[in-house]
């Protein structure tokens, strides 16, 4: 399945910290753009929305 990775808005704008997100019907993909040989996560779209809330209220 081809999907359409684009760069997180979280990650860092000097290059140094920068990770690419896919979505798809069934998961969240991530993987570090600078080992995207090395495979991705995948993430139930409901985790993924946890995640980024706690991440946006400082809890990680």
């Amino acid at each position: 399945m081809a999907v359409s990775w684009r760069k997180s808005s979280y990650s860092s704008d000097t290059g140094g910290n920068c990770v690419e997100v896919a979505e798809t019907l069934s998961a969240v993909l991530v993987r570090d753009t600078q080992h995207r040989d090395l495979g991705h996560l995948g993430f139930a779209p409901a985790e993924w929305v946890v995640f980024l809330a706690d991440l946006k209220d400082n809890r990680l």
